[in-house]
This record gives C-alpha cells, structure tokens and sequence, in this order.
C-alpha cells in the first residue's frame, strides 16, 4: 500500500472535477464516494441528484466561515492510496476504513473531539482511492499536519498487516523519488519501458562511475546524448545541472529537464563532488590496492581482473570495517555495477543492468560514507569505462564471470550489513541486485565453465583422485558435498591448473575456502573455480596449464602465506 500526499491546491472544485472525470487517459471507472467526514456526503457518482458543486460547497464550508486574512493560500490536501498489482482488490467498505484511517492518522480528522476537517474519498479503480479534504476544522483552527507523511505511511504498513496486502519495507528519506502518474503514463504512450525520470538518472549515474572530474563528467553524458543545462553563480563558479532526454518533450515542445537532486539525492553537483574529493584524500591504509591516479588503459579482462580484486577488499572491508568506511563502499558498489552494466556482452546486459537499477536504492541511507575508502573501488569503476565493451567469450568473458561472482558477494554483504542497520528498503534492493546477479552470473559462467567441466571430466583417474584429496584436507567439512556437486569437475581442472602452475593446490583451497562462508553458495565448486584462478592469476578462460607426467605426485606444502606475499612466485600476466 503506497500512500503519497500530492501538492496542495487552491480550487476543490478542481480536483473534484478531475476524480470524477474520466481522467487524462479514460482510467476512471465509476468513481463514487467510499467514505467522507460525516458519513453523508452526497456522492455525484452515485446520486443523480446531487452535483460536483454541491460537494465542493461542502467541502468549503469550514474555510468560508473564518476572515479571508486567515484562510490557508493552499487549503485543498490531496492524498492518494494505491495497492499493487499483486494484492487482492478490497471492497468499498475496507476501502472506506482505510480512507477514515488515514485522515485521522495524517491529523486531518480528529473522531475523539468531533472537530476534524471536511474529507471526502472517491474510488474510480479498483486498485486505489484518492482523499480530497480542506485545512480549516469545523472549530476555525488549522489541523496539525507536520510529519503528516511519515505518518500516514506508518498506518499503511499498519494496514497492509491487517488487510493481508503486501508488506513494503519502511522507507527513511533517502530515496529516490518515484516517477509520477503522469511520467508513467508517458513513458507507457511513448513505448518506454522506464520513465524518463529514471532514464536519466541511469545515465547520470553511469557518467558518475568512476569519473575524476566535472569536465569528464559533463562529456560523458553529452557522448550519451543527453542535453545538458549548466547554473552558475555571477562569479562563473558552477552550482548546478540539469539534463533532458531529447525526445522526452512537454506540451510545448521544450525538453523536460530534471536536475541532478530531482533524479537521487546524491546526484545533485555538490554531492557528486564528494567523491571527486576522494582522489586527494588519504590512501584506503591497507583496505585496498594502491591505485595511480592517471589513466593507464587495459583491456576488458585485466580490467575485470583488477576489478575482481578491488571487489574482494572491499567485502573484507563491508565485513569488519565502521560504519562510514562500509557506507563508502557499498555507495561506490554501485558505480561498479553501473560500469559493469554499461560495458558488458549483450547476454549479462540485461540482468547487470536490472541488478545496478536496483541496487541503487542500497547506495544510500542516514550513514555518511567517509570518502577515500572508496578510491579503489571507484578506480575499478573507471578502468572498466576505459577498458571499453567486453566480449562475451574468451578472457572477457570468462572475467566477467569471476567478477560478477565477486560482486555478487560484496551485494550480498551488503545486504546483511543494511538489514543489521533496520535499513529495510536499502536490505531489500540489495537482496534483489543478488537475485539478478546470480542470474548474470549463470550467464556468463556457462561457456568458460563447460570448457572447464570437460576438461575436468577427462583429467586421469589418479590425478583427479588426489585432487579430492587436496579438497578433503583443506574443507573436510564441505569436501563430500562438493564432490557430488555438477561443478567438481570444473574444480578438478583449476585445481590442475594451479599445481602446474607451481601452487600447492591444498594451500590455495584453504586460502580461498576462509575468504568467507561457503555453505549458503548455490554451487561451492563455482565459487572455488573463480576464486582459486584469481588467487593463482590462471587465465580465466579454462585455457590448461601444461601438466607433468608426475603431477599426482604431491609436494611438500608451501608456506601457508597468501600467494600474493610469496617472494618465489611472481604474478603472472600483470
């Protein structure tokens, strides 16, 4: 149940007209009262005899009894109340209740003193009321409606308890704003799937992913043909900006601009300047890679790999860091998942972008990022833009698997670390960028996987025997069930890969295995092929090591130091 307080008016008779009208698109549907401040209005829908001005009258009556001096400018509040596609359609009663609720919720009507203002609701839909009232009570005082929003949404998730509608999350003002009626409606007529409200909030958001300045930042969205207003102060110093879709005009024919703080709230000029602040601020102290700040560009898949790293550092971070660090991270996640987005193959576009456009409600709460944390994570964000359009095959797209399976780890942190806040709308988003990224992933992971799996598949029975071995001294407790998992084939190969490469596969297992839990993975296998390539620097696309005749013969263990400290293994293809 979505209720939303639209702005106030000055003629009732307006919006009277508007409810019972046919609306702007004919959706009205025998509009008539379900409920009203005395139980008697007369109800033009319902009643031939009595008229949209005899209500209004009504209506009024409160507001022309008090001097003109005192009368509110604007004293026609408008609330609306709609339920989703989803929850069953409530009766003209149950919506009446609901209505009576709501305005004494809001402080409109006041039923324990008698001395509310004048309401009415009308239904023209199954799915939604709307509440027209006037801000004088019936004793000449004004109703007190601060928080009169917080409030009615506090009875809605009330109500869609007791009513068994679908229970929405508490939202606490860190939102975007949601496109309106109207925006729907246009986008529906012009065939859009998205409004243009949120269109643009895409591409600026894109523009912002890893941008280190307002010159780049401005020429990526003109390269993303937007059209772009600039407000500066009499000093020349810029303040602000506002952007239009060509083709998305008003009545008249002029571009419909929004400006940054319409579209997100960290979208407005001097919020996305705080990330730029993060290039001159203090190194991330161990969090992260040291990162240059020129541009050295790389190919799709060394920007994968290093992306893959930065992703990691920060899980780490989302984990066991404060507060600040972790808002810093999970904000910059999303800059990696609109790169990603942006420059991916055509068959994980889709779900990359659904998982970007819904995690963008995670990237913000009531916890201010600390920036500079983020600096390796947003230097990510930049060389994938840089690294140009991936491949969906070979080394690209083989690193696009084991990144996004990264990234599906830092989401999912970041999704317990919202819910353990009572972010509720921030967990939720989070959990669902998961949802599409665990369907990118399925994507991507096929082909690299398959090539995987069949070489695993005809590895020697005595190699693939002491590859098991290595697995059940390094996870004893997971080892059985990753042997009967599909994936243990595909494992069997990297682990191959890895001891020929000159790991101790048992080492590396037991290093991948602690980075975190494994037991809630769909596949264990899946996660170890990706993290063991990335810790051994294999080439991601399943291409085999040379093995050696005596390869089942196992070596004594290395050091238990993580392979990047090793002085006698150098990384390869860096």
């Amino acid at each position: 149940m979505i209720p939303r307080i639209q702005k106030r008016g000055q003629r009732t008779i307006g919006l009277l007209y508007y409810l019972y009208g046919p609306g702007k698109f004919e959706e009205h549907a025998d509009p008539h009262l379900v409920a009203s401040w005395d139980h008697n209005a007369p109800d033009p829908g319902r009643d031939a005899s009595a008229t949209l001005k005899h209500l209004q009258q009504l209506l009024d009556q409160p507001v022309e009894n008090i001097d003109q001096a005192q009368r509110p400018k604007k004293h026609v509040w408008h609330l609306s109340i709609r339920n989703g596609a989803e929850d069953r359609i409530l009766t003209d009663e149950e919506w009446g209740d609901v209505a009576r609720r709501m305005v004494a919720a809001a402080g409109i009507d006041d039923p324990e003193q008698d001395a509310g203002c004048r309401w009415a609701a009308v239904r023209h839909a199954d799915d939604h009321i709307h509440i027209v009232a006037t801000l004088v009570r019936e004793d000449g005082y004004k109703p007190d409606l601060d928080h009169d929003a917080a409030r009615v949404q506090a009875q809605a998730r009330s109500l869609e308890a007791e009513l068994s509608l679908r229970r929405l999350n508490k939202g606490d003002g860190t939102a975007a704003k949601r496109p309106t009626s109207a925006e729907r409606h246009k986008a529906e007529r012009q065939g859009r799937e998205r409004t243009a409200r949120e269109e643009l909030r895409e591409h600026v958001r894109r523009a912002v992913a890893g941008a280190q300045g307002e010159e780049e930042f401005f020429d990526r969205l003109a390269a993303a043909g937007l059209l772009i207003r600039k407000r500066a102060a009499p000093s020349g110093d810029l303040l602000g900006y506002k952007v239009a879709l060509p083709e998305d005009r008003n009545k008249d024919g002029e571009p419909v601009f929004y400006s940054g703080s319409k579209l997100a709230p960290d979208l407005s000029l001097p919020r996305i300047r705080e990330r730029w602040s993060s290039n001159d601020a203090e190194p991330d102290r161990g969090n992260s890679p040291r990162t240059s700040r020129t541009h050295q560009p790389m190919g799709p898949a060394a920007a994968r790999r290093r992306a893959t790293t930065a992703v990691w550092q920060a899980v780490l971070v989302v984990g066991h860091g404060d507060d600040a660090q972790v808002a810093a991270q999970v904000a910059a996640a999303g800059e990696i998942l609109d790169a990603l987005a942006k420059t991916s193959a055509a068959h994980t576009r889709r779900e990359l972008r659904e998982a970007a456009f819904a995690f963008e409600r995670a990237t913000r709460s009531h916890i201010r990022a600390e920036r500079g944390h983020d600096r390796a994570l947003r230097q990510a964000a930049r060389d994938l833009v840089h690294s140009g359009p991936a491949l969906g095959r070979g080394q690209d797209g083989a690193t696009t698997a084991m990144v996004i399976d990264m990234v599906f780890f830092l989401v999912t942190a970041a999704a317990h670390w919202h819910a353990r806040h009572q972010h509720a709308q921030q967990a939720a988003a989070a959990r669902q960028a998961a949802e599409h990224l665990r369907a990118a992933y399925h994507a991507a992971a096929q082909q690299p996987l398959t090539v995987l799996h069949h070489r695993g598949r005809h590895l020697p029975q005595p190699l693939k025997h002491q590859q098991a071995s290595y697995l059940r001294q390094a996870v004893p407790e997971l080892a059985e069930r990753i042997l009967a998992e599909p994936g243990w084939h595909a494992l069997a190969a990297t682990l191959a890969d890895t001891e020929a490469a000159g790991h101790h596969p048992a080492t590396l297992l037991t290093q991948a295995a602690t980075r975190r839990e494994l037991d809630t993975a769909d596949s264990i296998s899946d996660v170890l092929v990706w993290r063991l390539r990335h810790i051994a620097d294999l080439q991601a696309d399943a291409q085999p090591m040379p093995v050696s005749e005596n390869a089942v013969t196992p070596s004594p263990p290395p050091t238990t130091r993580p392979v990047t400290d090793r002085p006698d293994q150098p990384r390869r293809g860096r």
